[in-house]
């Protein structure tokens, strides 16, 4: 047989476009519209409804930037169309290229009942099936008009990024808006054609099933009289039905799809037009549940349902009974689909805490997936957070976005930094944003890479960010691939019922073992530093925050203000979304985010202020407030205590115009540039700087990635950096000396100093930071031999190479800390403590002359100027406090990276503070002292060894206790919880990194 395999196909593309989809409405009239512009923000419901619109023409332009316009659509269905299916088709101007980041509506009745949303790719709306004839159709939709900030040419500067720059010009032309017969035999040979020519296309060319499938789309085309396709659709669909019923083979790969949208809480939008976005999607997905019985759709982020019961109770409504109906699934146990890797320990805890009691609350649901198919990568403190909030699996997506290695499981077990494994998957359809597209499918079945071992795996399926969710379409091809030859198989499932099949098919997966980095948006760790020090400072404050309000609410009574706490940890919860926090949002979104951390400070602050002064008292006498979980100056942890008197520092005059900084601890040199030549460590006579090297050298370089400005750095970067060394003024000042220096629009205030009785430089940095596309750097090039280093994650640290054997090692070269980043030599090491930053990287060298040491450099990330998808990113003041820690054992990197970012706080009263709970063994850190969320008034306590060794340690409660429970992140007893007691004192043996929360309640509240 000649190969004519080509020309079928030329022909299949050609009919389907231009005859068979054409046919799939018939018939239309046109709709009369009218327009009604919402002067500034978004309106209710009612008031779009009640506003007097006015006419408008299919053609015309309208839409501001993020303006709001409501049309109201109105017809008649003609007498002769009775006993057909009609359809509204109201298209606002939409680019079906972009199912989302572009204008939306939700439709509603003209009493307010919302019927689905608009969306490039559903645009339809169901009048009747069938109709009588003469019905009147009146509709409302409320439509955003939502600028492209990421267009065809993407990553190029706009100032479509804020409402206070976008300008007003109208954005969108409004298009299609027709009463229209809709063609259901027609519409389902669009899907059969679909199906089997995507299909077709994945098969190998010598394959039987190929040319099977071949011939009978010949044949059907064949029956399609192309002047009347209404009138043969029926015909040329007999002719698919036996290549349509061949089942699949035994073997086949098996996809559970689950319905979703992934909906960003923010990015190329400000919140609350998430808000709306997730009310169109939810409505949408409402009624599909309606009218498929099969699909089951899953949505995560419990912040996104609490906006849909505050902000839109009819939609809340629907969404209740799909949920108790089983269908519309609550996925995620988490608050927002966060990042993994900025988030403190505390804050990571309470994404579960929240997230899950949320949807406990409302559905009695708990879930026992973590849902995050768009982090940023993982930090390797994660599976012993989800074990502890009661959950056992987690899905992404996100790691085939690496570029340098792939990853080699697509089904395993993840160890986390104390050994707790999480069974994990990545959707091998590399996509959460499935259409069921035949491609899509082949893909996932041949990109998995657990063959012969398992053949399932999980589709999410469905437009996301405001692309509507899962279409009917979507639906019927899911339909046709439940069990077709030559195809994966595919049915709907659940999340939970995805795990728990695929867990008990492969019961002994591979295991990796700590943090999953992805290779690529390196950058997030710096872009937006105001938002990143916004996060860090909320997250301290928080702290101190709960742990003297419930210190003042024991011992005085002091209202424990339960309600602002729950608020405030929402709040800033929600800005650890993934696009928030990484710093990869328009302008509009970190501005708000600014303002919205300034008002957190001031109120947290206060509560502060409030439960400090209840427990100090009357009295004149000074006063020092100490919220680290060490002790420090003779003022224990959580306690209060008269200050010590303070030694003295000695300033003396260096070499060549600089400066020696000296507390019998340290002695400091800094030469004329203002850097740091020596930090020697006077009880070790160990010196800290590389010799010829320098210290505290900012270095600028290019920063032009290939693509996603705020989210990458490329390593190319590297090639090319200037030294900062000029100096404008060197003085000394204090207990230290402030340098001066000017560079491009730039100038960097900075101050190093010492403090009496402490093994630390202070570097006090102020950067008026007005570069474009500029990475600014701070270096420490350390006199250490060090393989790996330590970098603090949640509860723990984690190490990582400094060299770049492999691929995988070569690849992190932009990496993530908390407090601290810490290098050692057996019996001396170096820590280098931040209050706000979290990239750095670490490199090695070994010097060619001299001792031929090894150098490890160690660079702080300060500041990238990305001009996408904020043109005017990080332009303005900043300031941070880093501090060079020569000597450091890793229990003073963890000390010191506490110390730095919780500052005692001063205040007169009339008498000492004993804290609320002691721990006797400085690794075992307490992270959280608080009164239980339920009110009870018993304190909760949770800690984890933080050194990464074994600890039996004495946790002694400033109470008298009743009885003490282990539980869950959630406070809810553990089965295995034992504890043992003495009293108010409680013996704790912990493992490595290991987690505990101890739940005490008070021999006063026993009823």
């Amino acid at each position: 047989m000649h190969d004519d395999r080509s020309l079928v196909e030329a022909r299949l593309k050609r009919v389907l476009d231009e005859r068979v989809r054409p046919a799939v409405y018939p018939e239309s009239v046109p709709l009369q519209v009218a327009v009604w512009h919402a002067p500034g923000e978004p309106v209710p419901v009612a008031e779009g409804l009640a506003a007097e619109p006015e006419p408008i023409e299919v053609g015309a332009q309208w839409g501001a930037p993020w303006g709001t316009s409501w049309f109201r659509v109105t017809g008649t269905v003609p007498e002769a169309w009775a006993g057909r299916t009609v359809e509204a088709l109201l298209d606002l101007g939409f680019d079906e290229n972009m199912p989302g980041f572009q204008c939306e509506g939700l439709v509603y009745r003209p009493d307010g009942t919302p019927v689905k949303g608009l969306n490039p790719r559903n645009q339809w709306v169901r009048i009747g099936a069938p109709v009588e004839g003469g019905e009147e159709v009146r509709l409302h939709v409320e439509a955003a008009s939502n600028p492209v900030v990421l267009g065809y040419r993407p990553f190029a500067p706009t100032p479509l990024g804020d409402k206070d720059t976008a300008g007003s010009a109208p954005q969108y032309t409004l298009a299609r808006m027709d009463l229209a017969v809709l063609d259901e035999t027609v519409w389902e040979l669009v899907l059969d054609l679909e199906v089997l020519g995507e299909l077709m296309a994945e098969l190998p060319v010598d394959s039987a099933r190929r040319w099977d499938l071949l011939r009978a789309v010949e044949r059907a085309l064949d029956a399609i009289d192309l002047q009347d396709v209404n009138g043969t659709a029926a015909r040329a669909r007999a002719r698919l039905e036996t290549v349509l019923s061949a089942p699949a083979v035994p073997s086949a790969h098996r996809i559970s799809a689950v319905g979703h949208a992934h909906i960003d809480s923010a990015w190329l939008w400000p919140l609350r037009e998430t808000v709306r976005k997730v009310a169109r999607t939810t409505a949408n997905m409402t009624a599909l549940l309606e009218d498929e019985p099969d699909f089951v759709f899953a949505m995560s982020q419990a912040q996104q349902w609490a906006w849909v019961k505050e902000h839109r109770p009819e939609v809340w409504a629907r969404v209740k009974k799909a949920v108790a109906d089983g269908r519309f699934v609550p996925a995620g146990g988490m608050w927002v689909e966060s990042d993994t890797n900025m988030p403190g320990s505390e804050a990571m805890a309470r994404q579960f805490v929240h997230g899950k009691r949320f949807f406990l609350d409302e559905f009695g649901i708990e879930n026992d997936e973590a849902w995050l198919p768009d982090t940023f990568g993982f930090a390797a403190g994660l599976p012993q957070i989800i074990r502890a909030a009661g959950s056992k699996w987690l899905l992404t997506q996100k790691m085939s976005w690496s570029r340098t290695n792939a990853f080699p499981h697509h089904t395993f077990r993840w160890e986390g930094i104390d050994g707790t494994r999480i069974f994990t998957h990545f959707p091998p359809v590399d996509t959460y944003n499935c259409s069921m597209h035949g491609a899509e499918i082949a893909h996932a079945a041949r990109n998995f890479r657990d063959k012969g071992a398992a053949r399932h795996s999980l589709a999410p399926t469905g437009w996301g960010d405001g692309g509507g969710g899962t279409t009917r379409e979507m639906v019927a091809k899911a339909g046709r691939l439940r069990d077709l030859e030559g195809s994966a198989t595919v049915v709907w499932k659940t999340p939970a019922e995805f795990f728990a099949e695929a867990e008990a098919e492969y019961p002994n997966p591979p295991v990796w073992v700590g943090e999953l980095y992805l290779e690529l948006h390196r950058a997030t760790l710096t872009s937006q530093a105001r938002t990143k020090q916004g996060n860090r400072r909320s997250e301290h404050l928080l702290r101190e925050a709960e742990l003297w309000a419930a210190t003042a609410a024991v011992r005085t009574g002091f209202p424990y203000p339960y309600e602002e706490l729950d608020r405030i940890w929402k709040t800033v919860l929600l800005h650890q979304f993934h696009d928030i926090l990484p710093g990869s949002s328009i302008a509009w979104v970190h501005r708000e985010a600014r303002a919205t951390y300034e008002r957190l400070a001031a109120e947290l602050t206060g509560i502060i202020d409030a439960a400090q002064g209840a427990l100090a008292g009357e009295g004149s006498g000074p006063l020092v407030f100490n919220s680290a979980p060490h002790g420090r100056d003779g003022v224990p942890a959580g306690g209060a205590r008269t200050p010590l008197d303070e030694g003295r520092i000695r300033i003396t005059p260096g070499p060549d115009g600089g400066h020696v900084l000296d507390n019998g601890l340290l002695r400091i040199g800094i030469d004329a540039r203002g850097l740091v030549v020596s930090a020697h460590d006077l009880d070790a006579d160990r010196e800290t700087i590389t010799p010829g090297r320098a210290a505290n050298l900012l270095q600028l370089h290019p920063d032009f990635p290939n693509m996603w400005d705020a989210w990458d750095v490329d390593e190319f970067y590297r090639n090319t950096v200037t030294d900062l060394t000029e100096v404008d003024e060197i003085v000394p000042e204090g207990d230290g000396v402030r340098i001066v220096r000017s560079f491009g629009g730039s100038r960097v205030t900075q101050v190093l100093s010492l403090a009496p009785g402490e093994r630390r430089l202070l570097v006090d940095t102020e950067v008026d930071w007005h570069e474009t596309e500029k990475f600014l750097k701070l270096a420490f090039p350390l006199d250490v031999h060090a393989e790996r280093y330590a970098s603090e994650t949640q509860f723990g640290h984690v190490h990582r190479p400094t060299h770049t054997n492999t691929s995988w090692e070569a690849a992190k070269f932009e990496a993530c800390n908390h407090r601290f980043v810490h290098l050692e030599e057996p019996g001396w090491g170096v820590a280098i403590v931040n209050d706000s930053t979290y990239g750095h990287d670490v490199t090695r060298t070994v010097r060619t002359d001299g001792d031929r040491g090894t150098t490890t450099t160690v660079r702080v990330s300060l500041l990238r100027a990305p001009r996408f998808p904020d043109p005017e990113t990080d332009q303005g003041v900043h300031r941070f406090r880093h501090a060079l820690v020569p000597g450091a054992g890793i229990g003073d990197a963890v000390r010191e990276g506490w110390r730095i970012n919780l500052p005692v706080r001063r205040r007169t009263g009339a008498g000492e503070v004993a804290p609320l709970v002691g721990v006797d063994r400085e690794e075992v850190v307490v992270t959280a002292v608080k009164l239980a969320d339920d009110g009870s008034g018993d304190v909760v306590v949770r800690f984890h060894e933080a050194h990464g060794g074994r600890s039996r340690a004495t946790l002694t409660a400033g109470f008298e206790v009743a009885e003490v429970t282990a539980t869950d992140l959630l406070e809810r007893p553990l089965t295995d919880g034992a504890v043992e007691r003495d009293g108010n004192r409680v013996a704790v043996r912990l493992r490595p990194f290991e987690l505990v929360t101890l739940r005490f309640r008070r021999a006063e509240s026993v009823a």
